[in-house]
């Protein structure tokens, strides 16, 4: 029989994990983004721009090190194999790779509609596909971060003219290379201008928040209780 202290970790362990399971909503990603930015997305991106480049590949890339103590390459994989294998578990977050010899965990995050445009003919919500890297040694690890495009659901009919006229929308997909939005272009190629720079803020926003998660989880441990002493 389960002993009681038993089933409480299985339950503490089970909540962490759900908890994990998306690292956060876009609705609270937004909230969290006003709160250090502002409610002006255009202003935000701007000032953001003057920060931030897009490298080689016209995507954007951040790259942290992170200290981790005492701690081994062993130690620091386990630790975040769980912690990855809890977090991209679905159809839209997977793992990419796991090599525990190497060292290296690669995974595709998944953030839908955190911006949306609604034009005369059609609308527009905007998804990202965040890749999150983890190169790991003994006492510290590099964390890579890195937005290729943005994932664009497009509801052909589904604008303004088409919500007066009764259309049934017909979706399809496009990709919106970060170089064709603002602020990276000062004319917005998709006339978005609004929601490429809410795009981009919450792109930040969120590479904010996986870093943060990353550094709480190799420090802390998932759960908060791991330890030898048990």
């Amino acid at each position: 029989k389960m002993t009681t202290k038993l089933l409480c970790l299985i339950t503490v362990l089970i909540a962490a994990v759900n908890v994990n399971a998306q690292v956060m909503r876009a609705e609270e990603l937004e909230k969290y983004a006003k709160e250090r930015y502002g409610e002006k997305w255009t202003e935000a991106a701007e000032n953001l721009a003057s920060q931030l480049s897009l490298d080689k590949n016209n995507s954007l890339t951040y790259v942290q090190v992170i200290d981790c103590g005492e701690s081994t390459k062993e130690q620091l994989y386990v630790t975040l194999n769980y912690w990855f294998t809890a977090t991209f578990n679905d159809a839209n977050s997977v793992i990419k790779l796991n090599d525990k010899e190497m060292g290296v965990i690669i995974a595709e995050g998944y953030v839908a509609d955190i911006a949306n445009h609604v034009g005369g003919t059609n609308s527009y919500n905007v998804n990202i596909r965040p890749i999150i890297k983890v190169d790991i040694k003994d006492h510290r690890i590099r964390v890579t971060y890195t937005v290729q495009y943005y994932d664009v659901t497009k509801a052909i009919g589904g604008g303004i003219m088409g919500a007066l006229g009764g259309t049934i929308p017909q979706m399809s997909h496009e990709k919106w290379g970060l170089e064709t939005c603002y602020p990276f272009a000062k004319k917005d190629e998709h006339k978005a201008k609004k929601t490429s720079s809410k795009a981009l803020v919450m792109t930040h926003a969120y590479s904010n928040v996986i870093m943060d998660k990353i550094e709480e989880t190799v420090k802390n441990g998932l759960v908060g209780n791991e330890n030898d002493d048990w």
